[in-house]
């Protein structure tokens, strides 16, 4: 028998807004593509992200380094004609750029590796003057453009996990530190209250943060926050165009969202507000799990919790425009995306969507679920079937809740997302997996990838409302309480209606 979890009437914290500060994004050349921006108008739109990171500012398709030779001499311009483009059409969608300084220009770059399809090159400047120059030259464009107050508010983050050698030649530590040293200073010289951090270390690099903390008190470099990376796959069982990978407990996601926290203790730096400025179950762009509603069920647990541990955490990413392993050869293909391309919303999208439903006020939380309360009295309600990363779970989970409402009429609105609710993807397989749908699959995925809708009146008994929820398979569900005021008119006599005599007084 399902015990019953008495929610109080009284809150017990308040939702913090840590789980949509931040989203992630492919290489930012890809804002200038019609899906990109469809997509982006959706997430706003329903989910409503307050800012967006990604890779490839400074590299060579944005375009702002541009050296070229005059008069025998050397010199350099920065041009801002897509990167205008790119931060313009963000803004005019309510979302503000999370500034993340990388990859290095070719012209400036002082070797050939590069990472990705795409070719980010990745070792340090060859020169640091002009890489200074750089550095000062973006952000003083992006304060003419767009004004200092608006500017003070974009976080910079000083390039993407150097602790990895795909990302930043050799790994090195000390050369890191002085690219940190040298752009930090840089970016302070322009406006003291311009926010800059790093690491942006990715997972299982933990021993970084101790020497980070001893370089930045011994140069006195300035830091306003710590960044990392969040992820809980295994090792890579390579397919052709995907990988498989094992994965760890969801909790592993909210100790690594804590990491900096604990690590920094008694340093120079503890304290600082932590960015999770990236954060999925696996690390791949090819990973099928992304697409499923498995990911959602075992993410929602994070997004309930996350904010108890980090200031931000930025799920990578918002949608499938992504281009790290080069161009998908299918729709779907385990892309980072909430969204699918032509904007096909999947199960861990709708995770989002509910989250956005819920209330500031929490009254109760636990494994598999988070109660709280909007300022009108309102009740939204998030609920899982918990998994643990390695198996199935059951069939079916129960949840009984006992909930504080006021009169004895509600009205009781549920969404929700499963194996076989509001799953585009489950649905592609019983299509066949087509690589590239028609217009009529299409429509058939974007109907399959809407959660269902159940609604209902309920009867409260002494101010209490008894929920039961029985969540199938992988699901994620929100269900809302409303009050209701009764206006039926005395005339009103349902029964009279041909089709209902057998059904009036039901409600």
């Amino acid at each position: 028998m399902t015990a019953t979890v008495a929610v109080p009437a009284e809150p017990i914290g308040t939702l913090s807004d840590a789980w949509r500060e931040c989203v992630g994004t492919g290489r930012l050349n890809l804002a200038l593509r019609h899906d990109y921006v469809e997509s982006l108008k959706r997430v706003q739109r329903e989910i409503g992200f307050k800012h967006l990171r990604g890779h490839g500012l400074l590299s060579d398709d944005v375009g702002i380094h541009r050296p070229y030779e005059h008069g025998g001499e050397r010199r350099v311009r920065h041009a801002f004609t897509y990167a205008d483009q790119i931060f313009d059409s963000w803004l005019e969608l309510g979302i503000r750029p999370f500034v993340e300084l990388g990859f290095m220009p070719s012209g400036l770059a002082s070797g050939d590796q590069t990472v990705f399809w795409w070719k980010g090159n990745v070792t340090p400047p060859a020169d640091e003057r002009e890489w200074v120059d750089l550095v000062t030259g973006v952000v003083r464009h992006l304060i003419d453009r767009y004004g200092i107050d608006e500017v003070r508010t974009w976080p910079i983050e000083v390039w993407n996990e150097p602790n990895l050698t795909h990302f930043w030649q050799g790994a090195d530590q000390a050369a890191y530190h002085r690219l940190y040293e040298i752009t930090s200073s840089a970016i302070k010289d322009v406006d003291a209250s311009l926010q800059v951090g790093g690491p942006a270390i990715s997972p299982g690099s933990d021993e970084w943060w101790g020497p980070f903390a001893d370089f930045v008190e011994r140069s006195g470099s300035p830091v306003d926050f710590v960044s990392r990376h969040a992820y809980t796959s295994g090792p890579s069982q390579h397919v052709p165009f995907g990988v498989y990978q094992t994965l760890a407990r969801p909790e592993t996601l909210l100790e690594q969202f804590d990491a900096p926290r604990r690590h920094l203790e008694g340093t120079a730096l503890a304290g600082l507000p932590t960015h999770i400025t990236e954060f999925n179950t696996s690390y791949r762009p090819d990973s099928p799990v992304h697409d499923t509603a498995y990911n959602a069920t075992y993410l929602a647990p994070v997004l309930a919790s996350g904010g108890d541990f980090a200031d931000s955490f930025s799920y990578w990413t918002f949608c499938d425009v992504f281009e790290e392993e080069n161009i998908p050869t299918s729709i779907f293909h385990g892309g980072f995306g909430l969204l699918g391309h032509r904007q096909l919303a999947k199960p861990t999208y709708h995770l989002y969507t509910f989250m956005a439903r819920l209330g500031a006020e929490i009254l109760a939380r636990g494994a598999d679920h988070l109660v709280t309360r909007h300022a009108d009295g309102r009740l939204a309600i998030l609920a899982w079937q918990p998994v643990d990363g390695t198996d199935a779970g059951a069939a079916s989970h129960s949840l009984r809740l006992a909930l504080p409402v006021a009169g004895p009429a509600a009205s009781v609105h549920r969404l929700r997302v499963s194996e076989t609710d509001g799953n585009a993807w489950n649905a592609w397989r019983d299509l066949g997996r087509p690589h590239h749908p028609t217009s009529r699959q299409l429509d058939l995925l974007h109907e399959a990838s809407r959660p269902t809708v159940e609604q209902r009146a309920a009867r409260a008994a002494g101010g209490i409302l008894n929920l039961d929820l029985t969540l199938s398979q992988h699901e994620v569900t929100i269900v809302e309480i409303d009050p209701v005021r009764d206006e039926t008119e005395a005339w009103i006599d349902d029964a009279r209606i041909p089709g209902y005599a057998q059904t009036a007084g039901v409600r």
